[in-house]
This record gives structure tokens, sequence and C-alpha cells, in this order.
């Protein structure tokens, strides 16, 4: 027997809800993190030692979750996803797709949830009031580790709120979902971790013949992200040409920093981030003097860079309230980011080269 979801309006969230459940997709795009207040030195000196202590620890808050940075894939991404929404609109079949590819800590996620996230805001503006009880044009999902059909088909139907017993049937799982899905105007279905979908294998297959069922049976556009799924045999074979046929590929990299371009592009990115920062001694382009610095730390890669100045602005609160480069020494970033090599400028050939060559 299929319990019902809840009512499509409620206000309850659970507390620790995932981006796969309605309530907390919801819940993130609803989420609007503002700076917190920033009282100039005489006013804080003349503040409660506990109302000191509430705006260091709002600020710690703020600053572990920064507000996201508008790089080039997420707007790749989202130039690309507005115009296949479109595009599918009115399509019966055979409607276009979308596949953010790339290595670990590229911000594939965050791309794709920064898709999703535009356009459901997009179409509240649209459809003002109608957004909580009537629509979910966003469905977010992720491909379990060795799924099986009637597990991808689960996790659909978690989105939801619809609970199923182990006796039920992958038909009557993937009916309640599309038939949901329809009830509430899904347009945009996003599926992150594809790279656990292996076309080698006969489950493997047979989720992706799943996944093109639901792209065939609900009339939305269906995005993707995995980790190098090109290179792991998503578009081998007559599944994969399927797919390739179907499906633009968005390739999500690190940063390159090899021409004069790029490291102002680079320079660009750590000032927004650093133009976000509540700390009430850091001076202004104190991080953009340590552009380099940022770039051997972090590869490049934009999540490395982010827990890299997120962190060092934590532990500033209270103390210092500046970041520096011993802070920045003090905060660790992922192995990935330790081992990657950086891109450097290409040496330039003169004439005095060459004659010595």
């Amino acid at each position: 027997m299929t319990r019902q979801p809840p009512e499509l309006d409620s206000d309850e969230l659970v507390p620790d809800a995932p981006l796969t459940t309605k309530e907390g997709w919801r819940r993130f795009v609803d989420h609007q993190p503002g700076p917190p207040d920033t009282p100039d030195a005489a006013a804080l000196l003349a503040l409660p030692a506990r109302r000191r202590a509430d705006l260091d620890d709002a600020r710690r808050d703020y600053h572990g979750e920064l507000p996201m940075v508008s790089t080039p894939t997420i707007r790749q991404v989202l130039t690309t996803g507005r115009l296949l929404i479109q595009l599918n609109r009115r399509q019966i079949s055979a409607r276009r797709g979308l596949i953010l590819s790339g290595a670990s800590g590229t911000g594939k996620t965050t791309a794709l949830t920064q898709l999703g996230r535009t356009h459901d805001r997009a179409v509240r503006k649209r459809h003002p009031g109608q957004a909580g009880r009537h629509r979910l044009p966003v469905v977010y999902v992720t491909v379990p580790p060795a799924a099986t059909p009637r597990m991808l088909a689960v996790e659909f139907a978690r989105f939801f709120g619809l609970d199923f017993g182990r006796r039920a049937n992958l038909p009557d799982i993937v009916n309640a979902v599309c038939s949901v899905a329809a009830r509430t105007h899904v347009e945009l279905v996003l599926v992150d971790e594809l790279h656990n979908l292996d076309l080698t294998t006969r489950s493997g297959a047979e989720v992706s013949d799943q996944l093109k069922y639901f792209a065939e049976r609900l009339p939305a556009t269906f995005a993707y992200a995995g980790i190098e799924v090109e290179v792991q045999g998503l578009f081998a074979g007559v599944r994969g040409r399927q797919i390739a046929g179907r499906f633009t590929l968005v390739n999500s990299a690190a940063f390159p920093y090899g021409t004069d371009e790029q490291r102002t592009d680079w320079r660009s990115l750590v000032a927004t981030m650093e133009s976000m920062l509540r700390l009430h001694k850091h001076e202004p382009g104190t991080l953009v003097e340590q552009a380099d610095y940022l770039y051997q730390r972090t590869g490049g890669m934009i999540g490395s860079l982010s827990q890299l100045i997120r962190g060092a602005a934590v532990l500033a609160v209270g103390e210092d309230e500046q970041i520096t480069r011993d802070l920045l020494d003090l905060v660790p970033v992922d192995y990935a980011a330790t081992r990657t090599t950086p891109q450097r400028r290409p040496r330039t050939i003169t004439a005095s080269n060459e004659a010595s060559a």
C-alpha cells in the first residue's frame, strides 16, 4: 500500500531534510543567507558581552555558508539549461537534456542545483501563490551506488514523499511517481551522481533504461551531473550513442591559470568572495593580493577555494578579524587540491631564447 504524500503546502520541514526530498529542496530554494549586522567599533564596545558573542556566532554561520559566486560553469549551465527547458516545453518526445561532467571539486553539484533553484524561482514568479500547493517544478534525485531500476524509482518516490512497502512492484512505483509529477507540473528533473551508473553492467544498463523511461513519461527537461562520465563509457554502445544524441555535454573543470586573461578571471572571483566578508579589520584587496597563493593551495578548484576562504573567515571572527597568509596556512584543504599541479603561465620564447637554443 502506498502512503500518500503530505499536503504540498505544508510549512513543516524535517530539520535535516536533504535536497532529495521536496521539503529539503523547498528549503534550499527559499533560503537566502544575508550578511549579519556588523556594528562599528564604538557601537560594538557598547554592547553587552552576550550580545557581542551572539553577533560573532551569526558571523561565523554567515561565513560558513557564503553566498554562491557565479562561475563560468554556473553561467554556462544556467544559459544552456534555460534554453533547453524552453525548447522542450512543447515537445512530445525525444526531449533534449544536459549532462554536466568533470572532476570532483569543480562545482558540478553546485551548478546543477543553482539551475534548479533559478528555474524554481522563475516558476514562482510566473505562478504566484501556486508554488506551495499546486506546483513542484523541480525534482532533485541522486543515483544510488549499485543502483537497480527499483532503487532509482524509489529515489523519485522519496522526493515526493511517497512511501512504498517492500512488496510494491516497479510499475506501481513508476506510475505513482509519474502521476504526482504530472499533478505538480514538474518541468525540470535533476539527477546527480551519474557516475554511479555503469553501462557495462546489466544493472547499470537497466537503470539507464529506467531513466530514459522516466524521461519519456515526464514532460520535463532532464539534467545530469557526474564525475567524468564521458570517460567512464556513458556514451559507448547503443545506449550511449542514444544518450549522446540527446544530451548536451558541459564540462566542469578547475580554473585555468596560464594566460593573463585567466589570471584576471581568477582574481575577479577572489575579489567577489572577498567583498562578501564581514570582518571588522579586514582590508579589501588583501585576498586579491594573495591570488597566486590561493591558486597554488587550491589548484583552481572552486570547492577548495570556498573551503579555504570560508574556513579562514570563521577562524578570524572574534580573533584577529582579518584574513592573513598565516591564517590561511592554518586552514586544511581537500587531498585532491594538494595533489593538483597548477597550470602556470607558458614561457615566452624570445629572440635571445631562440639564439641560445
